[in-house]
């Protein structure tokens, strides 16, 4: 039987930022990840610059042979509506490839890695856990996204809103790449007119991704159709898109059931529900909650119980805009059809889609530090 410290079930930027956070801890770790990598993963796929530092990586290195497209500003609008460009004078985020990025992660993190390997059972044992019968391990941690088959051992259910989204990414030949009126330093945002989602746009070198995401699950891939059917009468989109859309769920931080720590047990990632609610954005949570969950686990200093692993939910909670801001709980409890009204009209608003929806909802510029008071309009 082989034994480990620490066994991460998933190999996404979750896990493998846990994995890294402790390569110098002592501790033995090993990662069971379901695919070989790379791997595809349904993702619009934009970082901010804040990823790259927190886990020390150099943005000229990563982009060297890998697809890594500077961001410079946003186009935001409502769907079907005239929107407005938000531009900056420097780098803003980097657009990547989930294929590329993620097996970089895994490559780097310093952890051993069975690929290939499904969780089939889950057992507890004494003071260990016991995976496929054949792996014993002191923690578990969960990082194997929405459908995380440890969360699902620990009895978390997906009871509750979560996000529906479909999207599609494709390299596009010479002549559609031409013709693509997309540009890749500004990716567009169109929200759904009743504010419960938004669709983006958004071209990486010759690769484009196009994607709808939605609170309401009700009627996504007409939501989609409509919202591509006016990217082609706009000119946006003048091609037929050459592969279907692939779905995919995820909760939202602070509307998430799961409970993200149990005895020598942590969920981390998707599979706690921690994607950003103002953008929907998981790679930065991801992120985040791995190396916390990594500094914690070695504070623990071997003793796993919910009481020493306590602090781990309390650390992503005070990060900023970890809670609910006050007037976000207002904006909640506002009639939806003036709630919207106010909403669209905002959009059209430079000012606004500036300092609201790309610094604060996007970037995370300031974010606890000024009031967020459209967040409950949204919500995604």
């Amino acid at each position: 039987m082989d034994s480990c410290d620490v066994l991460i079930v998933g190999a996404g930027p979750a896990g493998s930022s846990c994995a890294w956070g402790l390569r110098s801890s002592g501790l033995d770790v090993l990662i069971l990840e379901k695919c070989r990598f790379p791997r595809d993963k349904v993702c619009g796929g934009w970082i901010t610059p804040a990823v790259f530092h927190r886990l020390h990586i150099s943005p000229e290195e990563y982009g060297r042979a890998r697809v890594l497209q500077p961001i410079t500003g946003f186009h935001i609008g409502c769907i079907g509506e005239r929107g407005v460009d938000v531009g900056y004078s420097e780098i803003i985020s980097y657009g990547i490839r989930r294929c590329e990025f993620d097996e970089y992660l895994l490559r780097r993190c310093g952890a051993r890695c069975r690929e290939g390997t499904e969780v089939r059972s889950i057992e507890r044992s004494e003071n260990a856990w016991i995976v496929n019968g054949e792996i014993k391990a002191r923690l578990l941690v969960g990082a194997g996204g929405h459908f995380c088959p440890v969360a699902k051992y620990l009895g978390e259910t997906d009871v509750g809103q979560a996000v529906v989204a479909q999207e599609v990414e494709f390299q596009m030949n010479r002549k559609q790449a031409v013709s693509c009126s997309v540009r890749a330093e500004i990716p567009e945002l169109h929200f759904c007119n009743d504010m419960q989602g938004y669709g983006w746009c958004f071209r990486k070198g010759d690769y484009l991704n196009i994607g709808l995401g939605r609170l309401d699950p009700r009627g996504l891939p007409d939501h989609v159709r409509r919202f591509c059917d006016i990217l082609k009468q706009t000119g946006k989109l003048a091609i037929d898109l050459p592969t279907e859309f692939r779905g995919h769920a995820y909760f939202l931080f602070g509307r998430s059931p799961r409970r993200l720590i149990g005895t020598a047990s942590m969920l981390i990632g998707d599979a706690a529900g921690l994607a950003y609610p103002q953008s929907g954005e998981g790679i930065r949570p991801a992120v985040e909650s791995g190396l916390l969950a990594a500094a914690v686990i070695q504070t623990a200093a071997g003793n796993y119980s919910r009481e020493r692993l306590a602090a781990y939910p309390e650390r992503l909670a005070a990060r900023p805009g970890g809670r609910q801001e006050s007037l976000e709980a207002v904006a909640q409890h506002l009639p939806s059809q003036l709630r919207n009204a106010c909403a669209r009209l905002l959009f059209t608003n430079k000012t606004f889609c500036r300092r609201v929806v790309a610094d604060m909802w996007f970037l995370r510029k300031g974010f606890g530090e000024r009031c967020n008071c459209m967040t409950g309009a949204h919500r995604f």
